[in-house]
């Protein structure tokens, strides 16, 4: 799933809610120093001040789009557009006041020392948040990883111009070369870890979220690259000169420099993630405090059922074959991991996921938390920390993960959640891995806020119901 960028003066939205926050500071600054320790939203006509200076800044921002390259400006640059703005502002107030004819109920010396203050506010804000959102966009963590697919005669300056820039959401992790074989080598410190006939098995294997396309290839070989990209669920970024109709949700972008054409599988607003991720904070903080409280009775009766720790903690594998550790309340006798290999002719599925009928490693108390869905609740953590997601699709593990054919991968596409499309049509009697794959996929391609909601809603009936659950 692909986040869609914010685009026009709503770009730089944290800039926005910074400056008015620090305008604010200076304003009740400036107004203290004036009249002594009091608040100006105690005064009627200074409270009505400290309403309409947002929005005059805001307003002033619609019409300049000040925010545009900003992270891009200078200390000094950054100063100019601060002074100016700060001008504009006091001239927009002191406007104000003469239409209402209100100039004389004001202290210009509020006004004034406003000014002055949050030119100091707002330059050393920029400066202090543009240095903290570089410490941001240097950890991987916040990143998504690239893969570009080049051909030798244009890789070095591909490669050149998207690390140019500083503050950008990807990191080049990788470099495919199509027509020549130079796995092992590197250029500009990007290794090469692909060729033509490797490039899918190291999409497969490996963690890549979106693959930079520029390559002088004909026009269906490249469609060819990105046909099989999507049905992998990865998001393409082609140039304009390899436009298909065929390709699903197309929107036109630059990274870097370079103008480009993307597709994926599914494209998301930052609004709809936004609300997705508050959801899935709340959500959490609600499992977290479950957790706290089920801990309190389950975990003596798993201890004395099964001596051991309470937790369980695996390896598993989630958005684009990222690692990470997912926690449950424990099930299992301690030797499950081990007696694995020896049920596996009794597994239900096909060898990409487990699951048996009277599993013999799960403990009495295991039996009763896994039906009415207990055992899960740890994976607030999970939620919280960001590695999940309410509603997804099932993290699959390493060794399941290591077996998935090429399409398989298309369900990470987005993060594995907590309950999904497969867990509400029956997760007990679905034994089709490949019909799993499709119910997966098809939540990623038609993700909206509306389908999220309800399936979590299903979710409760099914838990209720105990339907599906063991």
């Amino acid at each position: 799933m692909y986040k869609i960028a914010n685009s026009g003066w709503l770009k730089h939205f944290d800039f926005m809610v910074f400056d008015i926050f620090l305008l604010e500071a200076a304003f009740i600054i400036s107004y203290i120093i004036r009249f002594g320790v009091s608040s100006p939203f105690a005064a009627s006509i200074y409270a009505v001040l400290g309403v309409i200076l947002p929005i005059l800044h805001i307003f002033i921002v619609f019409f300049t789009e000040e925010y545009s390259g900003i992270l891009r400006r200078g200390y000094l640059k950054e100063f100019k557009a601060v002074l100016q703005h700060n001008c504009m502002l006091v001239a927009m107030v002191t406007f104000y006041m003469f239409a209402t004819q209100q100039s004389a109920d004001y202290s210009r010396s509020v006004l004034f020392t406003m000014w002055g203050i949050n030119i100091v506010f707002t330059w050393l804000g920029r400066v202090l948040l543009k240095k903290a959102l570089l410490m941001a966009y240097s950890n991987e963590k916040n990143l998504s990883y690239m893969l570009v697919v080049s051909s030798k005669a244009v890789a070095e300056r591909t490669i050149n111009q998207l690390q140019k820039e500083k503050y950008s959401d990807y990191i080049v992790k990788g470099l495919a070369i199509v027509d020549a074989d130079m796995i092992g080598q590197s250029i500009n410190g990007v290794p090469v870890v692909a060729n033509d006939d490797t490039l899918y098995e190291y999409l497969r294997t490996n963690t890549v979220d979106g693959v930079f396309i520029h390559v002088r290839n004909s026009y269906d070989e490249i469609e060819e690259i990105t046909n099989s990209l999507l049905a992998m669920g990865i998001t393409v970024h082609i140039s304009l000169d390899h436009v298909s109709s065929e390709m699903p949700n197309k929107v036109v972008e630059e990274i870097n420099g370079y103008t480009v054409l993307t597709t994926s599988i599914k494209m998301a607003t930052t609004r709809q993630l936004f609300i997705k991720r508050v959801i899935d904070i709340c959500g959490g903080l609600a499992g977290l405090l479950a957790t706290i409280i089920a801990y309190i009775f389950i975990a003596p009766i798993i201890y004395i059922q099964s001596p051991g720790p309470i937790f369980f903690s695996q390896e598993r594998v989630g958005r684009n074959g990222r690692r990470f550790r997912i926690y449950k309340f424990r099930s299992m006798y301690m030797d499950a991991e081990e007696r694995k290999k020896e049920l596996m002719a009794h597994n239900k599925m096909d060898g990409l996921m487990f699951k048996m009928d009277d599993d013999p490693r799960i403990m009495p108390i295991g039996k009763f938390i896994r039906r009415v869905s207990i055992d899960e609740l740890p994976q607030s953590v999970n939620i919280l920390k960001g590695d999940m997601s309410l509603v997804g699709t099932r993290p699959p593990t390493v060794d399941e993960y290591e077996q998935y054919e090429l399409h398989h991968k298309s369900r990470l596409a987005a993060k594995p959640g907590l309950t999904g499309m497969w867990q509400v049509s029956g997760r007990s009697d679905i034994t089709d891995f490949e019909e799993v794959v499709k119910l997966d996929t098809e939540y990623i391609s038609n993700f909206s806020l509306g389908l999220y909601m309800k399936i979590l809603f299903k979710t409760v009936g099914v838990v209720l119901g105990k339907k599906g659950s063991v």
